[in-house]
């Protein structure tokens, strides 16, 4: 197979991350006789400093000419001061989806055996969690009407039209159907119209899928229950505001924002990237977790339907982790590097060797980090 794969470092630690992301893409298309074409292309505040801008012309043009899109992160405090919300890295990332009509952001949450001592929770509550989110992207209150008026109040208008919802639902229904056969839609029917319409919509398209189990939940009570029952929840589907802030609730179970990958689809070229942030104090320090940036790698895999070569990455990735192996935020035995995580999960995928020999084989580079 061959694909073209635009890569956008971004900010902050997302040149290391995204680093490690590409060895693995290489060290697949090496095992699988694949060839994928790179190329790199600049966005956020690393775009601001060449040309002005968080989001040129030539990036959006480059990467609509591109099968994927490998994404690291946005965001430098030097520009936080920024009046204009235009001018901020961040900008860079929203005008790409919407310009992209990237729709649907997914987020799987999946805790791991080895790491069940960083989540807050007790282990015995968080252990098996396996659930998808599927959060609206382009629409709702982040791209609606808002202004001052002259009083000195403020507002910010959410509008949603049915097939906005149609869409996102349509993949979260046929998710669902692929897994325990559980949809659960999160929203504030009993106060919000946006969210009422939500619910009628999902509601007639329920009757399309009769083997998937249709439930509601309002916001303030899933969120609660994701910290007391997560492993109830297999897909959650919801919409812009309320999904950014369950995503990031669901993510915090597993211990480590540094585990989770994300993929946002649509209408354009997809776009997959790790969920944390830039971190631009860790920036060039080498110690970023990868492991998210590696996921959204075989989250890139699958969307090619390469399922077997997603499963050995997920796979090579979870081997790691459950033999003590992570970077330093994780607090396991062996401590790694970005880097050094990186060269581990090439090897063992190049190689088609056990731990054990990959460990051995590339002695002082696994050294252990103090």
């Amino acid at each position: 197979m061959e694909k073209k794969i635009a890569i956008l470092p971004g900010d902050g630690i997302g040149p290391e991350v995204v680093e490690q992301g590409v060895k693995v893409l290489e060290a697949i298309a090496d095992r699988f006789h694949h060839q994928f074409r790179l190329h790199y292309f600049d966005i956020g505040a690393a775009a601001i400093e060449k040309y002005g801008t968080p989001l040129p012309t030539h990036t959006l043009e480059g990467v609509q000419r591109c099968d994927a899109i490998l994404f690291g992160a946005v965001g430098d405090p030097k520009y936080d001061d920024q009046t204009t919300v235009q001018t901020r890295p961040e900008q860079g990332l929203l005008q790409l989806r919407k310009k992209l009509g990237l729709f649907a952001n997914i987020r799987p949450v999946r805790t791991v055996n080895s790491l069940l001592h960083l989540s807050p929770l007790k282990k015995e509550r968080v252990k098996n969690v396996d659930f998808i989110i599927y959060r609206e992207l382009t629409g709702g209150i982040y791209f609606g009407e808002k202004g001052r008026n002259a009083d000195g109040s403020a507002y910010d208008v959410t509008t949603y039209h049915p097939r906005e919802i149609e869409r996102i639902a349509r993949l979260a229904f046929k998710q669902a159907s692929k897994r325990r056969g559980k949809l659960t839609l999160v929203g504030k029917a009993n106060v919000l119209e946006t969210s009422l319409l939500w619910r009628e919509t999902v509601d007639k398209m329920a009757q399309n899928y009769p083997t998937v189990k249709l439930e509601y939940l309002n916001a303030d009570n899933a969120a609660m229950q994701i910290v007391l029952n997560p492993k109830e929840f297999d897909v959650i589907l919801t919409d812009n505001l309320i999904g950014d802030i369950l995503s990031d609730e669901a993510s915090a179970i597993t211990g480590s924002i540094g585990l989770l990958p994300s993929a946002s689809v649509g209408d354009g070229t997809p776009l997959f990237e790790p969920i944390h942030g830039s971190f631009p104090r860790a920036a060039g320090e080498d110690i970023a977790n990868p492991i998210a940036t590696i996921l959204s790698v075989a989250m890139m895999l699958d969307h090619f339907k390469l399922y077997e070569e997603a499963s050995v990455v997920r796979h090579k990735v979870r081997n790691a982790l459950e033999k003590g192996i992570g970077t330093a935020e994780l607090h396991l035995d062996t401590v790694y590097s970005c880097s050094q995580m990186g060269d581990m999960i090439d090897h063992l995928i190049t190689d088609h060797y056990d731990l054990a020999h990959s460990i051995s084989v590339m002695g002082e580079r696994v050294a252990t980090i103090i």
